[in-house]
């Protein structure tokens, strides 16, 4: 074996125990080693927002095992991926039995699922019970089955395309073993087992023009592919094709339906689609030519190829081949392929991405995490020391970049003890990480839960939007963001440590996303920051609402399955407003109004009030306590919202919910949040803008039963604070029940509706 692909695989092997040894949930080695490797096989863009699903059981009588799988929204392809962990260092050769064994409880896991089985699968109420109703219910949508085999051993093996499989469905096998790990994630080659081979195809060969001069650093060939072999590819490779640093655009901003002028196009005159379209601009790592009997140049297969410009072209021609039947056979799609070779391959792409998308509005953070926001979160982790001035964390802006630095530290047995002690791994975190957090702490839970890459995406999209000038972190806003990532981690510590059975990562995200709105940022720098831990108060409260958050993530789903429900802004409407069991002693990190236990008008008292706070009539009073534009004081906000729901006292035990009762009203959209303190979002329904309404409408309808309209009008209208409807409120409700009935979020029966 390649001393390379050796020395790989034994840092591979040192991150899982390294995994193990700082985790307290005692997870197995090959569990952990799964997790690893599809965070980084998700991270490089090699797989689409794999999940991990550590499970096994049986379907009556047949046995299944699966690791991980990955569903997308549009419900047109499956994942599923099985691990042969071994342990052993060097890697071993993986024999023929066990790689059939393992495919085989993939596919038994499918079948059973397609064919109606699911109600004979164990263990049930269990990630891979909500998995396989899921592919019941979807099975005549899916019409790609993808099967990942990943193995810290050697495989020997390469895909293989099954196509038509037992049902109709296209089955594709991926062995990804040690050396083709290494090439992926050692190498970064993500895009190398992307193949097109012309020559095997009945067209043969592609006729090209070569238009780059010999002179160039890269080879340009103008060629026009055929519509059936773009639709094909896009099929087997989904996402994979489109090139890495720009599925942030095309992803996040680009149209899901197909072009209307270019459906039409396909389906009307597909003999003129080559006149009437731009085409597609694409990159290969490797080109075969040969040269045909007339002379002339002809492209025999491509390696490595990504669409730098013309993903939605690429899309809209597989849509109409599956959703809409129709034949690509006429259709001709102009190209510009460009071939790079040498060390300035990924520059060379990146620079082709930006030129060959620049009619559009993108900025560079749309095409690589390389941009000044990230340069300066790394200038601040460097620069950033502890109280003890002897420590600090460790950006990896770069995936790779702390391994480099600690191998430069390693020369030197000094060096290597002060690099360990001084950024110890535990302080290490990467540009998905400083994501995650950031996006969950600011709300947006259901933007983490759509997977590590999307989520970046998402967040980088939102940077730029909020911040179009550019944002400069400085160190309080990087002490800050350490702050909220020991939270977050010590929640996901948690999370490992119980006996969650499935939705860890959607636990931990929501649990972290409703702490965030407890937690003023003052207290973060103050406490989290200097102490570098969390409280034993706030410790115990996290034990106690992840379990919490757990049954409500359960309930609110449905029929659903969580791990989906958990991406739907729905989803954290329904959890934010979830009522969540008092601490026992409230967190210092809280910090709540003081003093704890005054009544309204400043006296002290001592006696615990029990009473409990209804949400909409304290929604209705926080509404009639701004009568303008003013700035209030969360703490004086508080005592007169208690006289004004008619209490006497303020105990900790009403200033807890009431300032709970707060955080609603802002996550309502009732106040928001200011320097000086808080204020009135909107005086009127007027004041809102539609799609906001229509979500706050959703969120307003409990339990999902059927409703009289005129009853749902004015649940919405207590949710948003307002006392009475109206002909304003009624005349605007009624215009977002119908554009919700139009977009299938709610259902109607005559008089009454209900959401879906």
């Amino acid at each position: 074996m390649d001393i390379e692909i050796e020395r790989f695989a034994a840092d591979l092997h040192a991150e899982v125990e390294e995994a193990i040894e700082l985790s307290d949930a005692g997870e197995e080695r090959a569990q952990e080693f799964t997790r690893i490797v599809l965070e980084k096989l998700g991270e490089e863009g090699a797989l689409e927002n794999p999940q991990l699903l550590w499970q096994e059981g049986t379907f009556g009588r047949t046995h299944y095992r699966l690791s991980g799988f990955s569903f997308p929204e549009e419900e047109d392809r499956l994942l599923l991926t099985g691990t042969i962990y071994t342990g052993e260092q060097p890697p071993r050769a993986i024999n023929r039995d066990e790689i059939m064994q393992a495919l085989m409880h993939l596919l038994k896991f499918y079948e059973s699922s397609s064919t109606g089985l699911v109600d004979k699968i164990t263990p049930l109420e269990s990630e891979a019970s909500d998995l396989a109703n899921r592919i019941h219910e979807c099975h005549d949508k899916i019409g790609v089955l993808r099967l990942v085999l990943i193995s810290d051993g050697q495989t020997g093996h390469r895909s293989i395309d099954l196509r038509e499989a037992f049902d109709g469905t296209r089955v594709i096998v991926d062995m990804l073993g040690i050396e083709q790990l290494y090439r992926i994630l050692g190498k970064g080659l993500a895009r190398d087992d992307i193949v097109l081979d012309f020559g095997s195809q009945a067209n043969g060969a592609l006729p090209c023009l070569r238009v780059s001069e010999d002179k160039a650093d890269y080879d340009a060939f103008l060629a026009a592919l055929p519509g059936t072999t773009l639709a094909d590819i896009y099929e087997k490779y989904g996402n994979r094709l489109l090139e890495l640093n720009v599925r942030a655009f095309l992803g996040v901003r680009g149209r899901k339906s197909v072009n209307a002028s270019l459906r039409k196009t396909i389906q009307d005159e597909p003999n003129r689609f080559m006149a009437y379209n731009n085409g597609i601009v694409a990159t290969v790592d490797d080109i075969k030519l040969e040269v045909a009997h007339d002379g002339s140049t002809r492209i025999r297969s491509l390696h490595g190829l990504q669409i730098v410009n013309g993903g939605q072209t690429t899309a809209s021609l597989h849509r109409a081949k599956k959703q809409d039947k129709v034949s690509l056979e006429q259709i001709w799609v102009p190209a510009k392929i460009i071939h790079v070779s040498g060390a300035n391959l990924d520059d060379m792409v990146m620079a082709i991405s930006r030129s060959a998308n620049s009619q559009n509005t993108i900025q560079p953070a749309d095409f690589s995490a390389n941009d000044p926001f990230h340069v300066l979160v790394e200038a601040l982790a460097n620069n950033t020391w502890l109280s003890d001035g002897k420590s600090r964390w460790f950006y990896e802006r770069a995936r790779g970049s702390y391994g480099a630095a600690e191998i430069r530290a390693s020369f030197r047995a000094a060096d290597k003890r002060r690099f360990a002690s001084e950024t110890p791994k535990a302080r290490r975190f990467s540009k998905t990480d400083l994501a995650k957090v950031l996006n969950a702490w600011d709300g947006l839970p259901q933007q983490v839960s759509q997977g590590n890459q999307k989520n970046f995406q998402l967040f980088m999209q939102r940077l730029k939007e909020e911040n179009p000038n550019g944002f400069r972190p400085d160190a309080e806003w990087f002490k800050s963001f350490v702050a909220k990532t020991i939270i977050f981690r010590a929640i996901q510590s948690t999370v490992k440590s119980q006996d969650f059975p499935a939705y860890k990562a959607n636990i931990a995200t929501y649990t972290f996303a409703r702490i965030a709105t407890l937690i003023p940022d003052v207290q973060l720098t103050n406490l989290v920051w200097n102490s570098q831990k969390i409280s034993a108060e706030l410790q115990a409260v996290i034990a106690r609402w992840t379990r919490e958050i757990d049954e409500g993530l359960r309930h609110t789903a449905g029929g659903r399955m969580p791990s989906e429900w958990a991406k739907k802004p729905e989803c954290w409407t329904a959890l934010s407003e979830l009522q969540l069991s008092e601490p026992d002693a409230i967190p210092p990190e809280f910090e709540l109004p003081q003093p704890k236990t005054r009544n309204a008008k400043g006296k002290p008292a001592d006696q615990l009030n029990g009473s409990t706070v209804d949400l909409n009539d304290a929604m209705i009073r926080i509404r009639q306590l701004f009568s303008g534009s003013e700035v209030r004081d969360p703490e004086e906000l508080v005592a007169d919202l208690a006289a004004g729901l008619g209490h006497t006292t303020v105990t900790e035990h009403l200033a807890y919910q009431l300032t709970e009762a707060i955080n609603v009203a802002v996550r309502r959209g009732i106040l928001e949040r200011r320097e000086e303190g808080l204020a009135i979002m909107a005086r009127s329904i007027d004041d809102y803008e539609r799609h906001f309404l229509k979500d706050q409408f959703v969120a307003s309808q409990e339990n999902g039963s059927w409703i009289d309209r005129e009853d749902s009008i004015r649940r919405m209208a207590r949710w948003l604070g307002f006392k009475r409807t109206g002909p304003s409120i009624e005349l605007i409700a009624k215009s977002v029940i119908n554009g919700l009935i139009r977009e299938g979020r709610i259902e109607s029966n005559g008089s009454q509706i209900r959401p879906v």
